[in-house]
């Protein structure tokens, strides 16, 4: 995913990704603040996820919230 796609549209994201990882928590999502580098780091620590993991499941997000725009 592009990075200032996921930027851009960070406040749409949070909440689809709280509701997705329960793990990540407001603080989290404070401290990645659209930044997807740092998002990876969080749920590759939280969840063990691999870093293709985890551009797949963000892939996945980007696709389901353009086509319900």
């Amino acid at each position: 995913m592009n990075k200032d796609i996921f930027s851009g549209k960070w406040k749409q994201f949070k909440g689809d990704l709280q509701s997705k990882w329960g793990k990540l928590t407001d603080d989290d999502l404070e401290t990645i603040n659209g930044d997807i580098e740092k998002l990876a780091g969080k749920l590759q620590e939280s969840y063990g996820l691999t870093r293709d993991q985890v551009e797949s499941h963000l892939a996945e997000m980007k696709d389901t919230s353009h086509t319900a725009s």
